[in-house]
């Protein structure tokens, strides 16, 4: 009986030290939770990060939270960022993060239209009016003036509130693809999205950063979290995703499965994800060439100086591009 009592504790103590042996992730997104994170919180809901031996909280960023610098300060493991300016921002400023994955394929930065006002995007180059945020001005309205035809007299400020737009029919405003075109059509007017992607703004989108420490120091734990979090998305594009919203609503009350499925209806709609690189190398795909071109549009564009940044350490391409999670794809869709 005694034996048998310590056969008992040794295996509760190898459990309990299996349950120990899960590296403690802390992983900050750029805003408040929403279906542009789903691959995210997918992965926790379903297990797939604590398949990997991860224990992942997800830190949302938010309009009183800025959650960048805390990468950088160690108090992030990895970071959801916004695009590669930020990135080529970091390496120019000494800051020691480099890119491992790129869920976004496309920018889903874009510009939006009254419905049928403009028949092209050549043709928003002649509206009256242009809103454009303080960012976007030092950024893509750069790269539109300088070689897309727009003209720094039809600049005005956005201020993040739709009213100046919805007023105004021959006005042209800065969106995210996957958020303000549901917004306006909530307030009754349809518009016209022009993703800057496809007009040659060539940036990734939605990328995942790390520490050059982390990389150096533990290598494992990288390509864990971006496997890990790779199949999330495949699950939360193709699979069940109640669990992930219900992950998201209880993160963001503001969040309702309706608002989750027209989100979801635009990523599909605009072609953001699973789309170029990725329908081959798999989700979070990267190449070095198409981060050297948008180097060179950025630079040809006035939006940053040549040879400001080392582009050996923007990004490293070592953690994607082998088709990881293809088969997940494969096995849901029955291609």
């Amino acid at each position: 009986m005694r034996k048998f009592t310590i056969s008992i504790a040794a295996a509760c103590l190898l459990a309990a030290g299996s349950a120990w042996a899960q590296d403690k992730v802390v992983f900050g997104t750029n805003w408040l939770a929403q279906g542009g994170h789903g691959g995210y919180y997918q992965a926790v809901a379903d297990g797939t990060y604590e398949k990997y031996d991860l224990e992942v909280e997800i830190r949302p960023g938010g309009p009183q939270v800025n959650n960048r610098p805390m990468l950088a300060a160690g108090r992030l493991d990895f970071l959801m960022t916004g695009n590669l300016l930020l990135s080529f921002d970091n390496v120019r400023n000494g800051i020691p993060t480099t890119v491992v994955a790129a869920i976004y394929q496309k920018d889903p930065q874009a510009l939006i239209a009254h419905k049928g006002q403009y028949a092209s995007f050549d043709d928003l180059a002649s509206a009256p009016t242009v809103l454009i945020g303080k960012d976007g001005q030092f950024s893509f309205w750069q790269w539109l003036v300088q070689s897309k035809g727009f003209q720094n007299e039809q600049l005005r400020p956005y201020g993040f509130n739709l009213a100046q737009f919805l007023s105004n029919e021959t006005a042209v405003q800065q969106a995210y693809g996957t958020a303000e075109p549901i917004y306006a059509a909530e307030q009754g007017t349809e518009v016209d999205t022009f993703l800057l992607a496809d007009h040659g703004y060539n940036t990734y989108a939605s990328t995942i950063e790390t520490r050059q420490q982390l990389i150096d120091e533990n290598p494992d734990l990288v390509q864990r979290f971006v496997n890990a979090s790779i199949e999330g998305w495949y699950n939360y594009l193709y699979g069940d995703r109640s669990a992930a919203y219900e992950a998201i609503m209880a993160a963001n009350p503001e969040m309702t499965e309706a608002k989750l499925d027209k989100e979801m209806a635009q990523f599909e709609a605009l072609g953001i994800i699973d789309v170029g690189e990725a329908i081959d190398k798999g989700i979070g795909a990267m190449d070095s060439d198409r981060i050297a071109s948008f180097y060179d549009l950025a630079v040809s564009n006035g939006i940053i100086k040549e040879g400001e940044v080392d582009l050996d350490k923007v990004a490293d391409t070592s953690f994607v591009n082998k088709g990881h999670g293809l088969d997940i794809k494969a096995e849901l869709t029955g291609e």
